[in-house]
């Protein structure tokens, strides 16, 4: 990750990144007249960064537009991307960044932009070297120590997730999950409990035993937990995150290819869940939030379950498997059982879950619905929307529960093939009593190409938006 640090005096000879809002303020930096002017050409054109490269030095400048805010800082975000491109480019290993205005705000999303973008997995890669810039001093006399040290924690965070979701099953077991977690915890200060095999069966998570009888590796259930003294809220916030480490569809398998080669990243909301604990326990955010993480891979192994079959679940309830690659609503439910001891006000899932979600909005944004109140749903698309993770919600009518009823069982895992995303969302709802928000993010969580600042590959969706959401809830938002 780049290292982000506060400045008092700038360079004449590093590569520099500036913000502003009107181009007139290049006069505040030592700039020939006709470089300055070649900018402010820019600048008042449609550029979102203009650039110019004085004898080798780079000057790489964003103007502030008129607009709403969300989109000013995400045309931020973009323009920092954009810079840290073109000095990854050039090959640069160190710059500086000058804000020419007043909006914190602003200038830590280029900032974020730029740390986000500049993102490589180069773990696996035996030739080359990191061609990422390795420092960004930041010279803003409206930035705090404080609020760059909560970025630096937030994007720590993003990287982490991505890590995670693009580390390879040959190395990311359950088992290896549950260690990464306890390094996590470890680091940001969070509890953590995770339970074997053994205490998963002790438990009756049939759930998740059941998906993991084809499997040679054994299933883990994480419990993450962040309770400050001085909390806001009486009960906790319940973040669940599906685990499912690598899906091949079980004995329903997939269809090859394409269809099962990212599937290394069916864990994705298990790294939001995480990882987003991990940013709120580092700034000590004044809020219970309790993570389950429930964690297996889901293989066509010689005992696997078997679409007829009929699952107990921990919560009592029989479900009826009528498709093996619909194995993260199965061990969600175990989790979200489980969960109910916490009473918590508000409970999320966030799953890899439906390639329906993903055919209805495609890699743009989350999928979401639930059982929580309009006013639970409005604060986490404001959320969203200050980070730009954004949300399409999906009706809940009670039809929608008819889809699922099983002539065998209580339920079944799969209704017809007409809102796939939303009978998965019921199926989920039906293990918890409390009010609930489920968030699909089969769509954003693995990309196949670079979308500005969010990178090929595992895009660290969801931690974001969890943790704005947390610190909006410690502030009373």
């Amino acid at each position: 990750m780049i290292n982000l640090i506060k400045a008092k005096t700038p360079s004449a000879t590093k590569d520099t990144l500036v913000v502003l809002k009107d181009p007139t303020q290049l006069r505040g930096l030592e700039l020939e007249r006709n470089d300055r002017q070649y900018l402010v050409e820019q600048l008042n054109g449609d550029a979102n960064v203009a650039t110019c490269d004085i004898s080798g030095r780079l000057v790489l400048v964003h103007r502030i537009r008129e607009g709403r805010q969300t989109a000013q800082l995400e045309r931020a975000r973009c323009a920092g991307n954009e810079m840290v491109q073109k000095l990854i480019l050039a090959k640069r290993d160190e710059a500086q960044l000058i804000s020419l205005q007043n909006d914190t705000a602003i200038t830590l999303a280029l900032a974020e932009g730029a740390v986000l973008g500049a993102y490589e997995f180069r773990k696996y890669k035996t030739s080359g070297k990191n061609g990422s810039l390795k420092k960004l001093s930041i010279l803003a006399p409206e930035l705090s120590s404080k609020a760059l040290g909560e970025l630096v924690d937030v994007c720590e965070a993003v990287l982490t997730a991505r890590d995670l979701v693009n580390e390879p099953n040959s190395f990311l077991t359950a088992v290896q999950l549950g260690k990464e977690l306890w390094t996590l915890s470890r680091n940001a200060g969070f509890k953590l409990q995770t339970f074997d095999k053994s205490r998963i069966e002790a438990l009756g998570m049939g759930g998740l035993l059941a998906v993991n009888k084809g499997s040679i590796d054994p299933p883990t259930f994480n419990v993450l937990e962040w309770k400050p003294k001085n909390a806001v809220n009486r009960k906790p916030i319940l973040l669940v995150g599906k685990g499912v480490v690598y899906d091949t569809g079980g004995l329903s398998l997939k269809p090859t290819p394409n269809s099962m080669d990212s599937m290394k990243c069916d864990m994705a909301g298990a790294a939001a869940v995480a990882c987003a604990i991990s940013a709120v326990a580092k700034q000590e955010l004044p809020v219970h939030v309790i993570g389950l993480i429930p964690a297996t891979d889901n293989r066509p192994g010689g005992n696997a379950y078997a679409p007829g079959d009929v699952i107990r679940m921990h919560s009592g309830l029989t479900v009826e498997n009528l498709n093996s690659d619909a194995e993260g609503r199965i061990i969600l439910a175990d989790a979200l059982s489980y969960g109910e001891q916490f009473d918590a006000e508000l409970v999320f899932t966030i799953a890899t879950l439906t390639g329906a979600a993903m055919r209805a909005i495609g890699t743009y944004g989350t999928v979401t619905m639930g059982t929580a109140d309009d006013k639970q749903f409005e604060r986490l698309n404001d959320a969203g929307e200050q980070v730009y993770e954004r949300l399409a919600r999906m009706p809940f009518w009670d039809e929608y529960d008819e889809e699922i009823k099983s002539d065998v069982a209580d339920i079944k895992n799969m209704g017809s093939d007409l809102g796939g995303a939303i009978t998965a969302g019921k199926f989920l709802a039906r293990f918890t009593t409390r009010p609930f928000i489920h968030l699909d993010i089969a769509g954003p969580a693995f990309i196949n190409k670079r979308d500005q600042y969010r990178t090929k590959g595992g895009t660290g969706v969801g931690v974001r938006l969890f943790y704005e959401f947390i610190k909006r809830r410690a502030t009373g938002r």
